[in-house]
């Protein structure tokens, strides 16, 4: 395929349109070309995190991964998170927030059970956008699928966020496609899926699904499916998501 040419943000729709048609590595070289230096990929180190990583890092080895540590997650998840950095020789970037989880409970409780938005914003929101700015990013690559959330469904391949773009070049996979590449390449899912995790988050507020199940119904014991890093932050963004009809 021939080189594609760097494209600025400046109509989502037609960048969904261009995007559409290719492969994942496709997009990805795409986003590459487009942003350059300014391109950061985001990473949970959930159940299915090594396929965005290895497709990623395949593309653009020295790609900054940022992994929100919100001090609450399961001892498996930064097991996971070692593993992968070594075998995939990531470049990795923490984003934490300034308040020990301890500090924090002290000052919010349990703000996990209470306010589930301000939760978010404190443990993720907040760190992510810091790194973010450090890095001078001005562009995302998340591994966000239509199939997971309502949200997600709506979204297209590229999205303006936090004044940034949000490009999500395995969109249009689901599960099988996901299972697929896992096992093309020996790579591992999350420990925890073996307990019936279909979606890890922090140890507070994940848990096994039942049979029949939503996938992230397990997060935040069913009261939100999103994490809280991929909602839009304004009602222009949120406009923004629907203009396309999708």
């Amino acid at each position: 395929m021939a080189a594609l040419s760097p494209t600025p943000l400046t109509d989502p729709d037609a960048a969904h349109a261009r995007l559409q048609p290719l492969s994942p590595q496709d997009r990805v070289r795409w986003a590459v070309d487009t942003y350059g230096q300014g391109l950061v990929l985001t990473t949970s180190f959930g159940v299915q995190a090594a396929v965005m990583l290895h497709l990623v890092t395949r593309v653009a080895p020295d790609v900054p991964v940022i992994f929100v540590d919100t001090g609450y997650h399961f001892a498996q998840t930064y097991a996971f998170a070692d593993q992968l950095t070594q075998r995939l020789n990531l470049n990795l970037k923490i984003a934490a927030a300034v308040d020990s989880p301890a500090w924090f409970e002290q000052r919010h409780g349990k703000l996990w059970e209470t306010d589930i938005q301000r939760y978010n914003t404190l443990r993720k929101v907040e760190p992510m956008n810091r790194v973010l700015d450090e890095l001078q990013a001005t562009a995302t690559l998340a591994g966000l699928r239509a199939q997971q959330t309502d949200h997600r469904a709506a979204m297209r391949h590229v999205e303006h966020a936090g004044g940034r773009a949000k490009i999500a070049p395995i969109l249009d996979w689901g599960n099988r496609e996901v299972h697929q590449y896992l096992q093309e390449h020996d790579l591992p899912y999350h420990p925890l899926r073996e307990e019936n995790y279909a979606s890890v988050g922090d140890w507070h507020s994940t848990r096994p699904v039942g049979e029949g199940e939503d996938e992230r119904a397990g997060r935040f014991n069913g009261k939100s499916a999103e994490c809280g890093l991929h909602v839009p932050e304004t009602k222009e963004e949120d406009d923004s998501r629907f203009s396309s009809g999708l």
